[in-house]
């Protein structure tokens, strides 16, 4: 798509399960020597079913028998739901006038018009059939497991605030092209898989299986994002987030604490996470705070990120003999 950065891929293990997608490596299983009661998983569904809703209103509203009546428009028979010519929008998609207008990531848009609401409503925008399906297929496949694990609180704040991040940093680096997807809070959804494993390491049973394929996993995905139109800014914002909000919210007790149940009152109780668990936790918190202030402090006053770091667009476009990065 000429004028849209997409964010089209991620992904990563689960635990006690395996998965695989075509665009989000799989992993082997992983056991945890604990007894946790199993959530019931809601709200990553939800979100699912709410960002399908949203692409159907979203086809509905771009109406493309009705903006190119002399013809081009793919898939016809949907009236129009029809996509959009191949050749602007390769996804099976709206235009990119659609996506503006619904609320893609747009710099000048939310600095200049103070529509900061872009920041959130990007996430839940995707440039098309191809995007959402793997995106939504990768958020059940990832989220679910990890809602059934931690609670759909925890899991939704870091889903929601992942995404959040992912829009800001790209907000800061990308200021030519509008961007859509969840693909950062996708990403986030990883970071705190592996920052999750970190905090609580005594708990796995192999560590070494796990650390390895999930980080096989996670530097896989960030290398596709350097192929041109995929907005790796997100998925490094989102998955930065992400890890910092793993170490805050999904440190386990441990298990010492959990049997002081069915110890006698006398005994002493040991504390319910370890000590580097509550440095982890101060250090991650004070961290997050630090770094989204100062990016929404340097977003609002108009700064151009690249300008403060002059290799930065490398790591969202690598231009090669095949491809540039310059949106042709």
């Amino acid at each position: 798509m000429a004028s849209v950065d997409i964010e089209s891929r991620g992904g990563g293990p689960v635990k006690n399960g395996s998965r695989s997608s075509n665009n989000y490596s799989s992993s082997s299983s992983f056991v945890i020597d604990d007894t946790d009661t199993q959530w019931t998983s809601w709200l990553m569904p939800m979100f699912a079913v709410a960002n399908i809703a949203v692409f159907v209103v979203m086809m509905y509203v771009n109406d493309c028998p009705k903006h190119r009546p002399t013809g081009g428009c793919v898939a016809k028979f949907l009236g129009r739901f029809s996509f959009e010519p191949l050749r602007l929008n390769p996804l099976f998609g709206p235009s990119s006038s659609t996506l503006d207008k619904l609320g893609a990531l747009d710099w000048e848009k939310i600095v200049h018009r103070h529509q900061g609401w872009r920041l959130v409503s990007c996430i839940w925008l995707h440039a098309g059939v191809i995007h959402i399906a793997v995106n939504m297929l990768c958020l059940i496949l990832i989220g679910v497991r990890l809602e059934q694990q931690f609670g759909f609180v925890r899991i939704g704040i870091i889903f929601l605030l992942s995404g959040f991040g992912g829009s800001v940093l790209s907000a800061l680096f990308i200021q030519n092209f509008i961007t859509v997807g969840a693909s950062g809070a996708l990403f986030g959804l990883l970071g705190a898989m592996l920052s999750e494993l970190f905090t609580n390491w005594s708990l796995y049973t192999n560590k070494a299986a796990a650390l390895v394929t999930l980080a096989f996993v996670i530097a896989v995905n960030l290398a596709i994002g350097v192929l041109p139109h995929v907005n790796n800014f997100a998925h490094i914002g989102g998955f930065l987030t992400g890890f910092l909000l793993g170490f805050i919210l999904l440190p386990r007790p441990q298990l010492a604490w959990l049997d002081h149940r069915n110890l006698p009152a006398d005994v002493p109780v040991k504390s319910k996470y370890k000590a580097y668990q509550y440095l982890l936790w101060l250090a991650s918190l004070l961290l997050l705070l630090a770094g989204f202030t100062i990016a929404l402090v340097m977003l609002f006053r108009g700064k151009n990120g690249n300008d403060h770091c002059h290799w930065c667009h490398y790591l969202s476009c690598v231009p090669t003999n095949s491809w540039s990065c310059d949106g042709n």
